[in-house]
């Protein structure tokens, strides 16, 4: 094999498919024969470079839901081997020499290379990535319905299972997206009572259909009202990208209840004191979760039936389906397939 085909994109110029030559597999690292890719909308990071990880105008292969087998295989690499079916999620690896590695934070380790952002990512044939940041996964799943398990499934359901929410308590999910639609079904099967927020009546019967035992239109009532008048929830999972749909969850809290951030907004999150103070209420972030984590994630996933609503396309169209995604048109998650 003399190269492959990659996209690149960057903010200016858009979407373009390559042809990249092979570089040799180091050590430590693996390369993965890419079968799918989701598109997730934390691509936006890498492709408009908001973390300064290169210098301006330089594209970057974006992507960190891939699926695919490991191709080949670099020294010191241990337990992994050609032909395994591996996953990669938002972080590429951590180094385990950091003060964050030494402390067992691997989702904060120090020096990890971010997939599509300060590394290449899956909106590709083939990546090379750290064999510390992969995760082992089913043979018998379609590589598309596990993609987007990689980033979004991850993210919601590590935000529950490290949530105060236990069994019978009353959870909430704002959003009925992209991650939205999973933290539903994962809420549900964690044996919690569930409420989905959503605007307008239109996502109510899907909003049922995954698991939610409640629904609230938060256009036609205060949410925060809602949810007092349901008891209160132990926690929020908010996804939405939007700061001000997220302030007035914190009124709906039970006490010592937890409005967990999971969608990154522009705009802030404002919160009266009152009800953090009186009522032990907290506003916390949570980002992904470990390898380890992940295959938690998916086994979990796989054992309850827990499947994200996909459309595919080819890798060629990667500029399409971007823009599907951030448009708010996809359902769910959008999903690149290599044709493997």
């Amino acid at each position: 094999m003399s190269g492959y085909r990659a996209v690149e994109a960057t903010a200016d110029d858009g979407f373009t498919l390559v042809e990249r030559e092979f570089e040799p597999v180091g050590a430590g690292q693996v390369r993965i024969a890419v079968e799918a890719c989701g598109v997730c909308h934390s691509d936006v990071a890498g492709i408009m470079n908001m973390t300064g990880s290169r210098p301006s105008g330089v594209p970057v292969v974006p992507g960190h839901e891939v699926v695919g087998r490991i191709d080949a295989v670099g020294e010191g690499v241990t337990g992994r081997r050609v032909g395994q079916r591996v996953g990669l999620g938002y972080l590429g690896g951590h180094c385990g020499v950091c003060a964050m590695c030494r402390r067992g934070d691997f989702v904060h380790c120090t020096d990890q290379p971010v997939p599509g952002d300060s590394a290449p990512g899956g909106y590709a044939e083939y990546v090379t990535v750290r064999a510390s940041g992969l995760v082992a996964v089913p043979d018998d799943t379609p590589a598309a319905e596990l993609a987007p398990l990689m980033c979004a499934g991850l993210t919601v359901h590590h935000a529950l299972v490290a949530s105060p929410a236990r069994m019978g308590d009353l959870v909430a999910v704002q959003g009925i997206g992209g991650l939205g639609h999973l933290g539903i079904q994962y809420a549900r099967a964690l044996g919690f009572r569930v409420a989905a927020i959503a605007r307008g009546r239109g996502k109510e019967e899907l909003a049922l259909r995954l698991g939610a035992h409640h629904y609230i239109d938060s256009t036609a009532s205060d949410p925060g009202q809602a949810l007092r008048e349901l008891g209160g929830a132990r926690v929020v999972l908010a996804t939405a990208g939007s700061g001000a749909s997220m302030s007035p969850l914190v009124e709906g809290l039970a006490v010592h209840g937890q409005l967990v951030v999971v969608g990154v907004a522009q705009d802030p999150i404002e919160v009266s004191t009152v009800p953090l103070v009186f009522g032990g209420r907290s506003v916390v972030g949570s980002l992904t979760g470990t390898p380890s984590d992940n295959e938690d994630n998916v086994a979990f996933a796989h054992a309850h039936g827990i499947r994200p609503m996909v459309e595919t396309v080819p890798l060629e169209r990667a500029g399409e389906a971007y823009a599907r995604m951030l448009s708010g048109d996809a359902r769910f998650r959008m999903v690149l397939e290599t044709g493997r």
